[in-house]
Formats: structure tokens, sequence, C-alpha cells
């Protein structure tokens, strides 16, 4: 097995096993009994679809796909820690 093949099967599986990552996170999403669990599961969603944009990147070789992984990174970031902060205390802005 050449070294090109075993590369494009070991990104194959990864996407199908983030997308699977990315099912699981949507139940719990819906699903989660509390607010808790629900902002972990966004924030489990959000990192696998950073890494599966990773995986086209890496498959592609555009780099454009590495871009928008920072982005979502970011905002990923910003999102779950305004959440953590309002389920804290009631409120985002002081």
């Amino acid at each position: 097995m050449s070294a090109h093949a075993l590369l494009v099967w070991s990104l194959i599986l990864a996407e199908l096993a983030l997308v699977a990552a990315m099912a699981l996170a949507a139940f719990r999403l819906l699903r989660g009994p509390r607010a808790q669990d629900r902002v972990l599961a966004l924030d489990a969603f959000y990192v696998s679809g950073m890494m599966l944009i990773l995986t086209f990147g890496i498959e592609t070789g555009d780099t454009i796909y590495f871009e928008a992984a920072v982005v979502i990174a970011l905002l990923g970031f910003v999102s779950t820690a305004a959440l953590a902060k309002f389920l804290m205390r009631g409120e985002t802005i002081e």
C-alpha cells in the first residue's frame, strides 16, 4: 500500500468519525437535560466541525479551509465563554 493510498483512507476514516461525533453532539444538543449539557454539546459540535474542515483542507491542499477553521475556532471559543458567563451570572454584558 502506497503512502498516498494510506493518507486517503485515513482521511476518509477520520471524516466518517468526525461526522459521527457531530451527529452525537447534535443529539445531545437537542436532547440535553440541562443547559450546561447543551453548551458542552455545542462546544463538541464546533470542535468536530472545525476538525472536519481541517481534514478537507488536508485532502484538497487548499489553504482557505485552514483559515475557515481558525475563524470557527475563534467564534466557537467566544460563544462558549459568553454562554458560560450567561449561565453563571445571568448576564453577558457588565
